[in-house]
């Protein structure tokens, strides 16, 4: 799976961080998405999905590497 974001389309709603913590943050100043890991483990793929799809900005999006 490869993630991007789209720090246009983010809205600051951090829901994506709550769900998954180890691959989304947000900057202090604005609080716009920030990517942490472009290549999660396979482990965390069911929660990224779940950040993608619970993104109000669809600012999230995934490409399956299969």
């Amino acid at each position: 799976m490869k993630v991007t974001v789209d720090e246009e389309r983010c809205c600051g709603a951090g829901t994506c961080v709550l769900l998954a913590p180890d691959v989304f943050d947000q900057r202090e100043d604005d609080g716009i998405v920030l990517l942490l890991d472009e290549h999660p483990g396979e482990e965390l793929h069911a929660t990224v999905r779940e950040a993608a799809t619970v993104c109000p900005g669809a600012a999230i999006s995934l490409e399956d590497n299969s």
